[in-house]
């Protein structure tokens, strides 16, 4: 039916364990590291830990993935210096990174929390831009759809995409709210399931 929001993933490291400020910075200290740099991630199958994966594949790097319960713990022991680096989303990461307790390295969406985004070469340097975010959609079984997609449109558009106080919930925690639906929200969902079905499929190191 329609995609809700859309909070994009973040690198984020103690800034005691990881002297890297922006994500070429990272990913030099990464290579520099083969092996021995520990990221966290919300748990094993998250989109924390794909990001995390893709990163991986996208840098040729070897970093070790821990698995945490949920994003809270993840940020506690990166918090403490527990764990140096967590794939994170930016809602959670947001408010630690603003307290100066986090550093993140690099990010897709606007800059919220006062980081360089992660294709902005400018500020940044060399990096691939990752494109990797947490999305939330709006699902229905296939016959309603079929016959219900003006009004349900209309109907999102005005509770959600057209609300301000509804995207401004989001845009607070840093997320993207795009109007996407229908046919235009199947066509992400596959793409969506494509990629990651690539990332899940190649071998581990």
């Amino acid at each position: 039916m329609a995609l809700i929001a859309r909070p994009p993933q973040v690198v984020v490291v103690n800034p005691d364990k990881v002297a890297a400020k922006t994500l070429a910075e990272f990913i030099a200290y990464a290579k520099a590291n083969p092996g021995k740099l520990n990221y966290g991630s919300a748990g094993a199958g998250t989109t924390h830990h794909l990001a995390g994966e893709l990163f991986k594949i996208l840098t040729k790097t070897n970093i070790q993935h821990v698995p945490y319960r949920g994003a809270g713990p993840a940020m506690q022991d990166l918090i403490a210096g527990h764990v140096p680096v967590v794939f994170d989303g930016l809602g959670s990461s947001a408010a630690p990174v603003r307290a100066g307790q986090l550093r993140a390295c690099g990010r897709r969406a606007e800059a919220r929390a006062g980081v360089p985004r992660s294709s902005d070469r400018r500020r940044s340097g060399p990096a691939p831009d990752m494109k990797s975010s947490t999305w939330y959609g709006l699902f229905a079984p296939q016959e309603h759809a079929a016959g219900n997609r003006p009004a349900d449109d209309q109907g999102i558009a005005e509770g959600h995409a057209d609300s301000p106080p509804s995207r401004k919930r989001w845009e607070r925690n840093g997320s993207d709210v795009p109007d996407v639906t229908g046919p235009a929200f199947a066509k992400m969902v596959s793409a969506e399931v494509e990629r990651w079905r690539k990332v899940v499929s190649r071998p581990r190191m």
